[in-house]
């Protein structure tokens, strides 16, 4: 795909989250070469920083907003905050994530939690806030990033699963009343496959990279779902690599 060629996004503002590195980072770069404001949103406060850098260097305007996507109320805070400025979402991206890989017998209740909070109730947190918005304003796109884990799980990946595929139901969900209650409002959500980024390479330091795709074909992806007219919509993506072992 053409990277940016095939959308403007000038005068537009993004929220990407989880943006200071890999696949969030990687949009983060694909939306401001497409000419987004965008808004770095994350709780890793360096990276972050780094990329705004980056990105304000390229002639792109960027911010780091820190947020901890599964405190509701700091959401509802950042949200309120851009309200008040004049500063509208027009695209958010729920991209952040973690994962806890771990036989069932061996979990903790913490660690349970901690990841069906950030890939579950954390998008759906922001797309409480943006979604009211956008139908004010009568536009706008959300993006949710799922996983092959919302169609096909494996082991060690019992709560991951389990809040991708509930992210996966909201989002079908949201889409349909999107459609009900404005055309001009977008909802997909991409089902990405193994990507070569920190978030599989930490836990899995010796994967075979050649199973993998690179981040920046999944923020193309991203892209490709913004460009689709009005009179279409994309509810729901898949691109996983050549050699995906979890599809279908």
């Amino acid at each position: 795909m053409d990277s940016g060629g095939r959308v403007d996004l000038r005068g537009r503002q993004a929220l990407v989250t989880g943006a200071a590195r890999g696949l969030g980072a990687a949009i983060a770069r694909r939306l401001a070469g497409a000419g987004a404001s965008v808004l770095v949103a994350d709780v890793r406060k360096e990276p972050a920083r780094e990329l705004c850098e980056e990105l304000a260097r390229g002639g792109a305007e960027a911010r780091f907003v820190e947020l901890d996507v599964t405190d509701a109320a700091a959401v509802a805070g950042v949200f309120r905050e851009l309200e008040e400025a004049g500063r509208a979402v027009d695209v958010l991206v729920n991209n952040a994530a973690v994962d806890v890989s771990k036989p069932i017998e061996h979990l903790a209740a913490a660690e349970v939690e901690r990841v069906v909070a950030t890939n579950l109730l954390g998008p759906v947190y922001l797309c409480l806030e943006v979604y009211r918005r956008m139908i004010a304003r009568g536009g706008g796109h959300i993006v949710n990033i799922l996983s092959t884990a919302a169609h096909r799980t494996w082991t060690e990946a019992g709560p991951y699963s389990a809040a991708k595929s509930g992210l996966r139901a909201f989002t079908h969900t949201l889409f349909k009343e999107a459609q009900r209650d404005c055309p001009g409002i977008g909802v997909t959500g991409i089902i990405a496959g193994g990507m070569e980024t920190p978030f599989i390479l930490e836990r899995f330091p010796d994967a075979d990279t050649s199973m993998l795709q690179s981040p920046e074909i999944v923020a193309d992806t991203v892209l490709y779902a913004l460009s689709v007219p009005a009179g279409s919509a994309v509810g729901e993506l898949v691109v996983v690599p050549r050699r995906e072992p979890s599809w279908p």
